[in-house]
């Protein structure tokens, strides 16, 4: 089994750190972790250490920092506008797409969103999205989290797309496969997963004026929470990420 990712603010400059905090915690109380066994640590932003636990306290461990490196950032970057599901099913797309590599994360209020995020209602969702990235990244040993959005508007959406390298939309009716799509070499695509009722007619004609094209993935019609996953997976080989 690799050796478990715990996320920090910064990594430490000497050969001597302190593991505190909710990660401490996790690590010293929930995971268990002894002297003698290693770990990763990442400030999330490509920057990584390896360690070696040399004490346990209470919530804390203490470490020595055995190797640093440094991971540069994916070009192209890949940017899921998921739109706003049902809590577990937008949750479970969430954590999937961040195990898969999703670089970015726009929560998207699409016309035929059943969720509405309002008020402090909105901003417990939005935060439980967040969390959920943090948790999934690292369960995957991923050097970068990923970015998760405020919720955007389809003006939002639609300016955004505007601004890709690249914009696609995944869409029943469209008849250009993913798998054949053109990419770009660099800069950011942009890929629109619409929510449990699909992309309205509107949206998806404000889409393609901004430049985006519909592509599919297969003749199936994919769930929203793995619909966005699949797509990523795709990207990913067609990326040489995987």
């Amino acid at each position: 089994m690799s050796a478990p990712l715990f996320l920090v603010d910064a990594l430490p400059d000497g050969e001597r750190a302190t593991l505190a905090g909710p990660e401490g915690h996790h690590a010293a109380t929930v995971q268990r972790l002894k002297v003698g066994e290693q770990l990763l640590l990442s400030d999330g932003r490509g920057a990584t250490a390896t360690a070696v636990v040399t004490g346990v306290g209470r919530s804390m461990l203490e470490l020595q920092i055995t190797g640093r490196g440094y991971v540069a950032p994916p070009d192209p970057r890949l940017l899921v506008v998921q739109g706003i599901a049902k809590a577990d099913r937008a949750e479970l797309a969430v954590q999937a797409m961040t195990e898969v590599g999703v670089d970015e994360v726009v929560p998207w209020a699409a016309s035929r969103s059943v969720v509405k995020w309002r008020g402090e209602r909105g901003e417990r969702a939005w935060q439980r999205w967040v969390a959920t990235a943090r948790e999934a990244a690292k369960q995957a040993r991923r050097a970068w989290l990923p970015t998760v959005t405020p919720a955007a508007g389809t003006d939002d959406v639609v300016a955004r797309a505007g601004a890709a390298a690249a914009a696609l939309v995944l869409h029943e009716q469209a008849t250009e496969a993913l798998s054949r799509v053109a990419l770009p070499a660099a800069g950011e695509i942009l890929l629109v997963v619409g929510p449990e009722g699909g992309v309205a007619p509107a949206e998806l004609s404000a889409l393609e004026n901004a430049g985006a094209v519909p592509v599919r993935l297969g003749d199936t019609v994919l769930r929203t929470s793995t619909a966005g996953v699949a797509a990523l997976a795709v990207l990913s080989v067609r990326l040489s990420r995987w």
